[in-house]
Parts: C-alpha cells; sequence; structure tokens
C-alpha cells in the first residue's frame, strides 16, 4: 500500500501534472492548427501560381504535389511535419526560398521587443489608472479610471493603428514605419521610433484588463486587517498604498500580465501588418495567405511554446512574491 501511495503521489505531483498539462496543450495546438490549414480552401500550389494554376496540366501539379510534399496522408503529413519540427527543420519558406529557422530567428525579435514594450506600458498605465481610481471607490475619479478601461476595451487596434497612421502620415508627415527596419543595435533612435506607436497601442490594449484587476485586487485588499492596523499605526498613506495594499495585491496582477504578454506574442499580427514591422505575426499572415503550411504551423507552435513559457515563469513569480504558494 505504501509502494502504491507513493506511486500515486509521484504521478500526481505538481511537476508532473504541469508536464502533463503543457504537453498534452502543445499537442493540441498541433494537431488544431495542421487541420484548420488544410480546411482552408486552396493550397501551397495555388497559393503559389495564383489563376495560373488553371493552365497546369494533370502531370504538373501531381509533381508539383510531391514536391510540396502534400501528395501524402494527413497522417503521414502530420508525422512528418512533427518529425522535422523537433529535430529543428522547422520547414522552408518557398515563396521567399529561405527556411523557416532563418526567417524565424529575424523575425522573433521583433516580436519579442514589440510584446515587452506593449507589456511593460501596459502595465505601468494600468496599475496608475487601477491605483487612481480605487484610491475613493464610487467617485468622479472612479469613474474616469473605469471609463478609460471600458475606451480601452472598446477600441480594436486595428482602429487604432490606422487612426495613428493616419494621422501620422497625413497631419504630420511623420511615419518612420516607412523606412526599412533598424534594429536597437543598428540604429537605437529610429527603432524607438517605429517601435513607439505600435507599442502603445498594444499597450493601450494591454492596460484595460491590467486596470480593471489592479481595481478590483486594491479594493478587496484595503479591508484586510493588516492593512487597519499599518493605518492605525500611524503609516504614512503612500507607504500603505505601495508596501502593503498594492504589494499584497500583486499575485492577480501578474497573472493578468503575463496572459497579456503571451496574447501579445500571438496577437500582434495586424498591428505589425499596419505598422510594417518584420515581426512573427507578419510572417504567419503572409505564410497563411501563400497557403505555406511549413512557416504557419511551425510559426504557431513557436508561439504556443513561447506562450507556455511565459506561464510557467509566471508560476516562478508567484513562488517569489508569495512563498506560501507550493504549486
Amino acid at each position: 500500500m505504501q509502494g502504491i501511495t507513493r506511486l500515486q503521489r509521484a504521478l500526481f505531483s505538481p511537476f508532473v501534472t504541469k508536464t502533463f498539462s503543457i504537453f498534452t496543450t502543445l499537442l493540441g495546438i498541433s494537431v488544431f492548427v495542421f487541420i484548420v490549414l488544410r480546411i482552408i480552401p486552396g493550397n501551397t500550389i495555388t497559393g503559389s501560381f495564383g489563376i495560373e494554376t488553371g493552365v497546369l496540366t494533370p502531370q504538373q501539379i501531381s509533381e508539383l504535389r510531391h514536391y510540396y510534399g502534400i501528395d501524402q496522408s494527413l497522417i503521414m503529413q502530420y508525422v512528418s511535419w512533427i518529425k522535422s519540427f523537433l529535430s529543428g527543420q522547422l520547414g522552408y519558406s518557398f515563396s521567399t526560398g529561405v527556411s523557416v529557422l532563418k526567417l524565424t530567428k529575424s523575425a522573433l525579435p521583433v516580436t519579442i521587443e514589440l510584446a515587452l514594450i506593449g507589456t511593460i506600458l501596459g502595465v505601468i498605465m494600468g496599475i496608475a489608472v487601477g491605483m487612481f481610481s480605487a484610491r475613493k471607490p464610487g467617485s468622479f475619479r472612479d469613474f474616469a479610471g473605469q471609463l478609460f478601461g471600458l475606451l480601452a476595451l472598446a477600441i480594436p487596434g486595428f482602429v487604432l493603428s490606422t487612426g495613428i497612421v493616419t494621422v501620422m502620415a497625413n497631419v504630420f508627415h511623420y511615419f518612420p514605419n516607412g523606412f526599412e527596419y533598424m534594429t536597437p543595435w543598428e540604429n537605437p533612435w529610429m527603432n524607438f521610433q517605429q517601435m513607439m506607436f505600435p507599442g502603445l497601442v498594444l499597450g493601450i490594449a494591454v492596460a484595460a484588463p491590467v486596470m480593471r484587476t489592479t481595481r478590483s485586487a486594491l479594493l478587496e485588499t484595503v479591508d484586510k486587517d493588516f492593512v487597519r492596523t499599518a493605518h492605525g499605526k500611524g503609516v504614512p498613506p503612500r507607504k500603505v498604498a505601495l508596501k502593503h495594499v498594492l504589494r499584497n495585491s500583486l499575485i492577480p496582477i501578474v497573472t493578468m500580465t503575463g496572459i497579456q504578454f503571451g496574447y501579445l506574442l500571438g496577437g500582434a499580427v495586424i498591428v505589425e501588418k499596419i505598422f510594417a514591422l518584420p515581426g512573427m505575426g507578419r510572417q504567419v499572415l503572409d505564410a497563411i495567405t501563400k497557403r505555406e503550411y511549413a512557416t504557419v504551423q511551425s510559426t504557431v507552435m513557436i508561439f504556443a511554446i513561447l506562450f507556455v513559457s511565459v506561464n510557467v515563469l509566471t508560476d516562478l513569480i508567484y513562488r517569489k512574491i508569495d512563498p506560501r504558494i507550493k504549486k
């Protein structure tokens, strides 16, 4: 019986459970994206040749299907892709003539930088407005803070992006994204200009849920006994708000921040396209229009792995903030 108990504890330990959850999540995503791509009308041949596909002979189409690897059964295509992906061979982009791995090495830093900028701006705005709103619940400042959160949630990112681009280009004749993209190491000032506005768009999208989470967490924490004790000891209100109230409200804020950062990694597709940033979102969008299965599948899987990694990192931050959390 003791041996069975130890085995049960080992099988259902937090580490094993978390690992199994990550594995099943990634497996489900791989199957989902593989099937969805095959459901979409067209294939790599039609994506490459367009309307000229109609003039191809049956023999040419057969040879092209073999060349692109889509003449095999769906199961064989899936197994072949998974084997290649696990071995580090992400596939080949037929339209650019470059491997997906090389494309990803170039595009991934752009997306990560944009997501980091958007998350940092969003957390700063969200926490600031949330604290401002929670200071006097039911007041005009609370109404103003919640109105900001509502508007930030209601305005789609592509609308805000298009509006910013239109105003900058037509009114101020200023559009740094019209020039070739510069990395922070090549030209820091140009990179800042190119990332500032798309980062702001994503930051506003992040600020709304962070603001609402911060407000709710602060209002829940402010009535705790330790907060009243701090006030009773004569601790300055600002110190109470920062050291006692905000610090003990960080768990839900960190949770929301981690979720939003993960979403930004894969959700900046439209923003990258509008602002002409050569990131992962733009890469996968272009690949979808050309029906490049390998590029789309491998890029989406990289997004999924990054999202899972962010969740694991968030769990580690939990333990750092609150040592009482064991799972």
